[in-house]
């Protein structure tokens, strides 16, 4: 849940408390194209899911300290979707949708994700990657959890700050893409 502080004409504060983002639609929710770019400053595949690496990280309306500030973000760790690179500068998305350019040096290739805003019901954290394997909790829209790995259909995950970890179906997760694999 954020909370917008205007700072100006153009700026504004996004208070992020828990990791909460407002609704996103399933809609909105990006797959990973076959043919992805190669980011022109890395290599790297763009666009691609990173995490926010320190609180208090400035998102601009452009790839430069000249620009304003157009988000202030509170909350370490949240993903953050990169669509282009520039420089030192990388254009990110966050999972409101909200565009603009962070320092490079803000990101962490990390990977977290929010529980997604648009499911209706909690998300089942199971004890093994099967729909039917016993559930160890019920997690709320927009938390924020660790990604340990992805198989595509399933990801192991564990919450930052609690002794609690598991298996979510990949769907249920904005910071992953659709199919996508991470890790082992």
């Amino acid at each position: 849940m954020g909370i917008p502080l205007r700072l100006g004409r153009t700026s504004r504060l996004l208070a992020l408390a828990f990791g909460l983002f407002a609704p996103l639609m399933a809609s909105e929710a990006s797959a990973i194209p076959d043919t992805a770019a190669k980011g022109r400053e890395t290599g790297l595949p763009v666009p691609r899911f990173v995490s926010l690496k320190t609180g208090n990280a400035r998102m601009r309306i452009g790839p430069s300290l000249d620009y304003g500030t157009k988000w202030i973000y509170v909350k370490s760790g949240l993903p953050l979707e990169i669509t282009a690179e520039y420089d030192n500068w990388r254009q990110v998305r966050d999972g409101d949708g909200i565009s603009g350019w962070m320092h490079r040096a803000l990101l962490s290739s990390r990977r977290t994700a929010v529980i997604g805003p648009w499911l209706k019901q909690p998300a089942s954290l199971h004890k093994a990657a099967r729909e039917n394997a016993a559930v160890s909790a019920e997690l709320m829209a927009r938390v924020l959890v660790h990604i340990k790995s992805c198989d595509g259909s399933w990801c192991t995950i564990d919450l930052p700050h609690q002794d609690l970890s598991g298996f979510l179906e990949q769907t249920s997760l904005w910071g992953v893409y659709p199919g996508e694999s991470i890790g082992d």
